[in-house]
């Protein structure tokens, strides 16, 4: 499988997932809310939960052609009024699958298909968004994506389109998912236009990580996941020392806002993290990766990249177009986050299944 295809699809066109599932994705139903407290305007209305099914026989390691549901087409929710159907969904997990490598199986398959649904949700709200900003992308515009696409990841156009038609994946629906990244990263340009970074900012960042030279450091990524939503928790663990992409894992399933940077956090000074924190990470060395390690109702799991020792080690200072870059990033990362929950917090949601 093809290893940079994620960071092609969900980060090089997906500046917006950066907090996917932070700030509070799934909002509280309006009739579970705190008596006295004021409807939030997201609204959830869930159907009755089906029977529960009668035992299936063990699923493969992994399903290369996934089909979550099954049966004649239904809606599964709207969001404004646009509707997202089961084949919606099935043709978005399989791209997912293909696009990740991530396998589809009994530790991952909820995982995933609550990953693609909440998605898929994103997708209307920006694609909405786009519409009212008058934003409109072209076909050519989706053919380049599609061309930069093969050439990040060394493909041809023919073995894209075979790729997708071996996975099951409708090339109309991956031009469509192209299309709103697109159209989202031009809204979040927009909105960023007119900010630029000064002097004093690039020399207060500057004097900010000269300071931290004469610290240890720990280089880290990490996937955080919610306590409720953990139940595989284990079993990703162990998927991870396994399987050296844990970036791609990050962008796809963690719960924070660094999500949207493959799980990166850059270096971390020591006692920058709660100390709960750290001190499972001090005993890790560079490559590992943490168990579980549940912390204010999440479960956190740490890679160190690197170690980086005061006493024997040395770090060049960045430099000032690095430094501008990064606070630049900074700010559309931000904007973006903004954006979008407030998206999410107009939105009207209803889940039918």
């Amino acid at each position: 499988m093809i290893k940079k295809m994620l960071l092609a699809l969900c980060l090089m066109f997906s500046a917006e997932a950066r907090a996917q599932f932070a700030a509070g994705y799934a909002p509280v139903r309006p009739e579970a809310a705190p008596s006295g407290e004021e409807q939030q305007s997201v609204l959830f209305r869930q159907a009755p939960a089906p029977a529960e099914a009668a035992p299936r026989p063990a699923e493969p390691e992994n399903i290369r052609k996934p089909t979550p549901y099954t049966g004649s087409i239904r809606i599964l929710a709207q969001v404004n009024g646009d509707i997202i159907t089961t084949e919606d969904i099935n043709h978005r997990v399989r791209a997912f699958c293909m696009t990740t490598g991530i396998p589809y199986n009994r530790q991952t398959k909820l995982l995933i298909i609550n990953k693609v649904m909440q998605n898929t949700i994103d997708e209307k709200l920006k694609a909405q968004e786009a519409a009212r900003s008058q934003i409109e992308i072209g076909e050519k515009e989706i053919d380049n994506a599609v061309g930069v696409f093969c050439q990040n990841n060394g493909i041809s156009r023919s073995r894209l389109s075979q790729m997708l038609k071996d996975s099951g994946v409708s090339p109309e629906v991956f031009r469509e998912q192209l299309k709103t990244d697109l159209a989202w990263i031009r809204v979040v340009h927009r909105g960023t236009m007119g900010e630029t970074i000064t002097q004093p900012e690039i020399e207060e960042a500057l004097a900010v990580a000269k300071r931290d030279m004469s610290k240890p450091k720990f280089m880290l990524s990490e996937i955080v996941i919610s306590a409720k939503d953990a139940k595989h928790i284990s079993q990703l663990a162990e998927n991870l020392r396994q399987d050296p992409r844990f970036e791609l894992y990050a962008a796809q399933f963690s719960q924070s806002p660094s999500s949207s940077s493959g799980g990166k956090l850059g270096w971390v000074t020591e006692g920058q993290l709660p100390p709960e924190l750290e001190k499972h990470i001090k005993n890790l060395s560079s490559g590992e990766v943490s168990d579980p390690i549940l912390y204010n109702g999440d479960y956190y799991i740490f890679k160190v990249e690197k170690k980086f020792d005061p006493d024997k080690d040395r770090m060049p200072l960045p430099s000032n177009e690095e430094v501008k870059n990064m606070l630049q990033n900074q700010k559309n990362e931000r904007y973006a986050e903004e954006r979008m929950q407030e998206l999410r917090q107009r939105a009207v949601i209803e889940l039918k299944e």
